[in-house]
């Protein structure tokens, strides 16, 4: 299938899996959509199974596959902060665990290196390791950048693999030829793979859902399938370049585990004085059909507020959704919170064009942080 066919059928795909249909019967070209904006927020996808209630969590299958992981997930990137000492990092990890989180997020660059040397550290244990779901993800695109990020994520996070390793920041609409090129990042990763350094492979990334659908559009060119996705999925998404609409019920479709993020854009769109409570934020998150929710915990407050939405967590009728949803559209329209989508704020790939395979003068490099 061509590309422009592939890109049109799946947005015609996923309109009708959110609407309960079928299969897409026209195209509709995406740039025909104003922004990509919904004309009924209600329609997204709305999980139909909340998961497995044990104890203070939930728990739901990633995607096609037998595993289980918790429906919350504890973002890397907080824990990394310098106003989290390492000690806390390490308890906020350990109790973390303790109460049910399963699902480690984490990244190769997060506050250069930190993140991982944290995570690594509370999970040297080797019962907690084996009791979580462990994922980082790579910035480079060629496959000799790509394996050294993995060899240093690896020795960082004091492991021997990593149960998801993801494609970082896919951005841009030349990612994914960069990454499927010859001599690119998915030859590393595929090779980890048969080495039993990773288990399961994905991609993240926060522009624009487009970009999206041509990264799974260059896979299904090349007959692979993703095992993951992960994406912003919060109450300002569903007005404005929506990956809840564009990508959401594709990934539903064809058993790709979603992982959802940016619930608070990393606390800008809590700035945005919308009459929603932190906790509606996660039950919106909640309330979609993903594998799992990343949110940032840096504080007991945190790790207690994720808690608190799991154990209050009902699902939500489509009434209930379009009210919640009625309530952020005026601070949506713009991606004015959003900066992730609108401006270059979150693009750690954007300082750093050695990771992609390109060599510009005066571009910073940040070399791996070993030890």
């Amino acid at each position: 299938m061509e590309r422009r066919s592939f890109l049109q059928s799946a947005v015609v795909g996923a309109g009708l899996a959110a609407a309960g249909g079928g299969a897409a019967t026209a195209a509709v070209d995406p740039a025909a959509l104003p922004g990509n904006r919904p004309s009924d927020p209600a329609s997204l996808p709305l999980v139909t199974d909340p998961g497995e209630r044990r104890g203070e969590m939930l728990y739901r299958s990633f995607g096609r596959h037998s595993d289980k992981i918790s429906a919350i997930g504890m973002g890397g990137f907080h824990l990394g902060k310098s106003a989290v000492t390492d000690d806390e990092a390490t308890r906020l990890i350990h109790q973390g665990i303790e109460r049910g989180i399963t699902f480690m997020d984490n990244c190769w660059d997060y506050n250069e290196g930190r993140s991982e040397l944290r995570m690594g550290a509370a999970l040297q244990d080797g019962s907690r390791r084996d009791k979580v779901f462990l994922m980082s993800k790579m910035d480079g695109r060629t496959k000799e950048e790509a394996t050294k990020q993995i060899d240093a994520s690896l020795h960082r996070l004091r492991t021997d693999r990593i149960d998801l390793v993801q494609h970082h920041e896919i951005l841009r609409y030349d990612d994914p030829d960069r990454v499927f090129a010859e001599g690119g990042a998915m030859e590393a990763f595929v090779e980890a793979k048969k080495a039993g350094k990773l288990r399961y492979i994905g991609f993240t990334g926060h522009k624009d859902p487009r970009i999206h659908l041509q990264m799974l559009e260059v896979a299904h060119e090349r007959g692979f399938q993703f095992d993951s996705v992960q994406m912003p999925l919060n109450v300002m998404d569903a007005h404005f370049r929506s990956f809840g609409h564009l990508v959401l019920p594709y990934l539903v479709q064809n058993g790709i585990a979603a992982l959802g993020m940016k619930t608070f854009g990393d606390g800008v769109i809590l700035k945005s004085d919308a009459p929603i409570e932190p906790i509606e934020y996660l039950h919106f998150g909640l309330n979609l059909p993903v594998s799992v929710l990343i949110t940032g915990i840096q504080s007991q407050r945190d790790l207690d507020q994720a808690f608190e939405a799991v154990k209050t967590f009902r699902p939500m009728d489509k009434a209930a959704v379009a009210e919640l949803l009625g309530r952020s559209r005026p601070y949506a329209l713009e991606g004015k919170y959003e900066l992730f989508k609108t401006s270059a704020t979150f693009d750690g790939t954007a300082k750093n064009a050695a990771w992609l395979g390109e060599d510009v003068p005066g571009v910073k490099t940040l070399a791996p942080t070993m030890e």
